[in-house]
């Protein structure tokens, strides 16, 4: 009865506990997620992005299906792109596919978690957390430190602007083409 028991038990844990951290690396499966991150929003902000690496080491293709916070009211996957001079960003509704023996980077300006609805302001050095959902590894909890407004990288790097650029020559966000899509 008591090496039942341990065995329920021991099958407990491997079912809520899929996720091993190591190097502030979160392994699952054949799946490895580093260098999460978000950026610092303003009070009131009603957005966020989040960003980090997926490294998928298997022989299967795997595909991220979604992801949830209680941070936001919305948490999507997201892809930016620029088309000419400006700027689109659409919700990935099928996900994000992480091929076998790729790594998928979420980063600033283009594949990104997208936080819509905001409940509260992401405060740097804070962190928040997020659940992906993988198609066949299943989902993780990932912690996403907060750094600063300008970050580019978990590295706490700030992106580089040319400040010297003309306002003329600046690409613009279509955010009424972001609107659209959201709600089809």
């Amino acid at each position: 009865m008591i090496t039942l028991l341990r065995a329920a038990l021991a099958a407990t844990l491997l079912l809520v506990t899929p996720a091993l951290a190591h190097n502030g690396v979160v392994h699952l499966g054949e799946i490895s997620i580093s260098a999460p991150f978000t950026r610092a929003t303003l009070p009131n902000a009603p957005v966020g992005g989040g960003f980090l690496t997926i490294e998928n080491t298997g022989d299967q293709t795997d595909r991220l299906i979604s992801a949830t916070s209680s941070v936001a009211g919305d948490t999507q996957i997201h892809e930016m792109s620029m088309q000419g001079d400006v700027m689109k960003m659409r919700e990935l509704a099928e996900g994000l596919e992480i091929p076998a023996g790729a790594t998928v980077a979420l980063a600033p300006g283009g594949y990104h978690i997208m936080f819509m609805g905001l409940n509260q302001a992401f405060v740097e050095g804070e962190s928040i957390t997020i659940t992906l959902v993988f198609e066949k590894a299943g989902p993780v909890e990932v912690e996403l430190p907060v750094l600063g407004t300008a970050a580019d990288s978990a590295g706490h790097g700030a992106m580089e602007m040319d400040h010297g650029a003309s306002q003329d020559d600046a690409p613009m966000m279509d955010h009424d083409a972001l609107n659209s899509e959201s709600t089809n």
